[in-house]
């Protein structure tokens, strides 16, 4: 395992992280790496890497401000590698969705185990997932053909509508921002532009709504943003 994998590594400290690139790709892996937060975020959207290894302390984004904006993008594996011990710290990672946890100093043998594992773990997954999405609000989403159906009629979107249903019904029941919206379809550079998100969301309850003005699917919670009907 290694030479199919990309790998995106983020920490502000340049020794260590020339050491885990070197690490890496002695293994056999493809890495990316970022010194910051923000940067790393723009990678992940940019090379949609297949796992991420992430530290605690870092200037501006900390790796948990990071980490949960990752999980509002995928749900690729991400791996705390960071000086932070105690249990508080080890418990708000796990929260804000990372899948594994490793302090420092490692060892490279332990590092690239917790990295497989997590890689076959995430493949596994993705054997499972159907391409069409089927919820029990009689929606069904065909990701492969793009082909829409709403109680049995089929309905025509365009691509950039396809991509915001699509974003909204893998993550049924919770509520996404307009960022993560925007950062998901349109990328990085449009973050900050609200009112295009609202204009799609618009279209789209025109096409799919039985009533538009009263949502049955997609619901606004205001001043936090918007999420699809999951019942």
């Amino acid at each position: 395992m290694g030479s199919k994998y990309c790998i995106l590594v983020i920490d502000d400290e340049p020794d260590l992280l020339e050491m885990v690139q070197l690490i890496l790709q002695t293994a056999g892996f493809d890495v990316i790496t970022a010194m910051d937060g923000a940067s790393g975020l723009r990678l992940a959207y940019q090379k949609h890497p297949d796992l991420v290894l992430l530290d605690i302390m870092m200037p501006g984004l900390d790796g948990l401000d990071v980490c949960r904006r990752l999980r509002e993008l995928t749900d690729v594996p991400i791996i705390f590698l960071t000086a932070r011990s105690d249990i508080e710290d080890i418990v708000a990672a796990f929260s804000c969705g990372a899948d594994d946890y490793l302090t420092k100093p490692f060892h490279a043998a332990e590092l690239l185990s917790r990295i497989r594992s997590a890689l076959r773990r995430a493949a596994k997954q993705m054997d499972k997932e159907s391409p069409t999405i089927v919820l029990p609000s009689a929606i069904m989403l065909d990701c492969d053909r793009h082909e829409l159906e709403v109680e049995g009629r089929r309905v025509y979107l365009t691509p950039t509508e396809f991509k915001v249903l699509r974003f909204l019904m893998r993550h049924a029941g919770r509520t996404l921002t307009p960022d993560a919206i925007l950062l998901h379809v349109w990328g990085p550079e449009y973050i900050g532009e609200p009112d295009l998100v609202k204009q799609y969301i618009y279209r789209l309850r025109q096409k799919i709504e039985p009533d538009p003005d009263n949502p049955r699917y997609i619901h606004t919670i205001r001043g936090e943003g918007y999420y699809f009907e999951a019942e």
